[in-house]
């Protein structure tokens, strides 16, 4: 929403509603699970990435035996 550069001052100066800093609450903590999600599907990812295995042993094999 846009507001009047005159309403904007007014809720600088006297500050939120009790309905508008619930609304402001619910929206930070939306923010911040979805942020959380983000990380911990990033690092399920980034994880199992870096952990793969090879699908079969290796063998060094020897020249000097």
């Amino acid at each position: 929403m846009i507001y009047t550069m005159s309403y904007q001052m007014y809720k600088c100066e006297r500050g939120l509603s009790a309905a508008e800093q619930r609304a402001a609450d619910d929206r930070a903590g939306e923010a911040a699970a979805a942020l959380r999600d983000l990380r911990l599907c990033l690092g399920r990812a980034f994880r199992l990435r870096h952990r793969t295995r090879p699908a079969a042993p290796v063998r060094v094999l020897s020249s000097a035996r």
